[in-house]
Parts: structure tokens; sequence; C-alpha cells
């Protein structure tokens, strides 16, 4: 068997661009194969994937890959595992690396299975041991409590990582690389699913894990009338609305909008915890934000361990003087 090198990136296309996540695993990627002074390289899967090779470039690749097929129009967990099985052994990469996305939590440990390799999932951290040159892989543990460093002496290893974990490089139109077709055979009889029906989630102002500013309510909310309050302040910052579990089950806003450890994982660079408790399980999705500012009754509840700043009061009488002020810094 060849020997492991280089840095591998499986790249997802939205819409005929390379993802966010994409970008940012790129960044990544490229920090650590400059470290390693190896090769970095991505892999496009998909169906008539236009500029989105060129894009992977100027993002920092090598080299990318491309397996281009009809059969792979549609994520299918079949079909993807097997092209990326084959790429793995033939091109032995040290390192492969996923996002922590739909895709990436179905199609990762599958391949790692098939492959013989262990997997680390939803990291925050990566790096390489200058002594061993093996990566190092920090995820969260505990629902949140704490942060670990796995890594693996078994090739190649293998990790998902968290979406605005990591920092994108600038792109360059200019870079060069090489674009390589890799030779695609399926066997549509081995395909078990089939995609009837692709429903698009419709999405108003900002998407919440793309959202910078993020004002997320908890139980202390109190009802649906309450969300339009926290939509005020979201809008005056330009940002999104979250929720933890709790106004979820309870209906009051849909499930698309719960953030935590069932939920989705969000890093903004604020975020604003209102009648919201700080249970572990929410603080998994949102531990990696840059700031953190609650606004609670209960003095001794847990988001004000997390928190960078804390109002201790009804968030009825506090969140209204508090949207008006940030309006009126922001018109200054």
């Amino acid at each position: 068997m060849a020997e492991n090198k280089g840095i591998m990136v499986y790249g997802e296309i939205v819409d005929g661009k390379i993802s966010s996540i994409t970008t940012e695993l790129l960044g990544c990627g490229r920090k650590l194969a400059d470290e390693l002074k190896e090769d970095l390289s991505c892999i496009l899967v998909g169906d008539k994937l236009g500029d989105a090779p060129k894009q992977t470039v100027a993002y920092g690749a090598d080299k990318v890959y491309t397996a281009e097929d009809p059969l792979l129009k549609e994520y299918q967990t079949d079909s993807y595992v097997a092209v990326m099985e084959k790429a793995a052994k033939d091109l032995s990469p040290k390192i492969i690396l996923f996002g922590q996305t739909s895709v990436g939590r179905d199609l990762a440990p599958r391949l790692a299975f098939r492959l013989g390799a262990s997997l680390s999932m939803d990291c925050m951290e990566l790096s390489i041991d200058p002594g061993t040159k093996l990566l190092h892989q920090t995820r969260s543990v505990y629902g949140g409590n704490a942060r670990a460093t796995f890594t693996s002496e078994i090739f190649p290893q293998m990790a998902t990582v968290r979406q605005k974990a990591m920092s994108p490089l600038a792109p360059d139109e200019s870079r060069k690389g090489e674009i390589t077709p890799i030779k695609v055979e399926l066997d549509p009889a081995k395909i078990r699913t089939k995609v009837l029906e692709t429903v698009k989630e419709e999405v108003v102002g900002v998407k919440l894990e793309d959202a910078q500013a993020i004002v997320a309510g908890g139980r202390g909310i109190g009802g649906p009338d309450g969300f339009k309050q926290l939509e005020d302040l979201a809008k005056v910052l330009k940002g999104a609305v979250g929720a933890s579990r709790p106004p979820c089950d309870n209906k009051w806003v849909p499930d698309t909008m719960q953030i935590g450890l069932t939920g989705k994982i969000v890093t903004p660079e604020l975020y604003i915890a209102v009648g919201l408790s700080g249970a572990s399980q929410h603080l998994a999705g949102c531990s990696g934000a840059k700031n953190i500012i609650a606004i609670n009754k209960d003095p001794e509840a847990n988001i004000y361990k997390e928190a960078r700043f804390g109002v201790v009061g009804d968030w009825k009488q506090i969140l209204p003087a508090f949207t008006e002020k940030v309006k009126e810094l922001l018109a200054g």
C-alpha cells in the first residue's frame, strides 16, 4: 500500500458553489498541510460541478479531484461512500476532513468503518503534533462541560469539524492547482435508496448557522408572543432568532430554531441568551460563540458561568430598553 501523504478535504457544494464549511475546512487544511509540508487536496462529488473546482483552488487547494456522474446528483449514502472509499484507497491521504453537517455526519463514520480508521466527530480545534506529526483533534465532551484532545496512529486520520470553528482564507483567483477527474463506476442496483422529493426550508432573513448575531430564548420567555420581541432585537442586529429545547417542544417556535446538543451548533460573534437557564445540552450548541450576553431573573442560572456579560432581572423590562439603546448606538 502507498504511503499516506497529504490532507484531503471532502467538499460540499450548495447551489453550484462550494459551501461555507468547505472554505473553512480548506483554510484549516492549508495551515495543517503547510506544517506537514505536504499537499492539500479536495474531493468534489456530484453531477455537473461547474466552477466549483476552480473555486476550491482559489480557497487554498493544491489538487482537486472531481467525481461526476448523474447518479451522484443527489446525496445518497451508498453511492457517495463507494466513491469516497475508492478515492481514499487510491490516493492514500494522511488526513481526511469533513464538515459537521448532515452529509458529513452520515458519510464520515461509514467511510471510517470501511477504511478501518478512527474518527473524531464535531472537532473545534485541529493541530499537528510537532514531534509525532500526528493530528490532534479537540472536541467538546460531557455535554459541552469540557474539551478532550484525541489522536490516532491509524491512517487515514479522520475528523469532522464544527461549522464556524475554523476561518477560511481570502480567495485568490490567481492560484494554480491540478484538477483531476476520478473515474466513477457505480452500480445502480446497489443504491438502496431513492430521492423522491426535495423540500427546501424557507428561511426569512439570516440563516441561523450563518448569523453573526443570535438572540436566543428559553423557557423563561413564556410563550410564542415573547419571541416577537426577540425578533425585534435580532432585526436591529441583522441577526437571527434561536431557542433552547423547551420552546420548541412546546411549539412556541419551529424545531428548526433549536440550538443545542440535539439541535443546531452555532458559533456567532454575539449570542444573547434571554430567559435561558443554560443547561449543558444547550450550551453544547452555543459555547463556541465569541461573546455571550445573558439576561435572566435567576442570579444562580448556569448561563452566567459561560456569559461574558450578564443582566439579572425581568427580560420584559430589560429587553425593550436594551433594543432601543442598540438602535441608538448603531444610528450614531
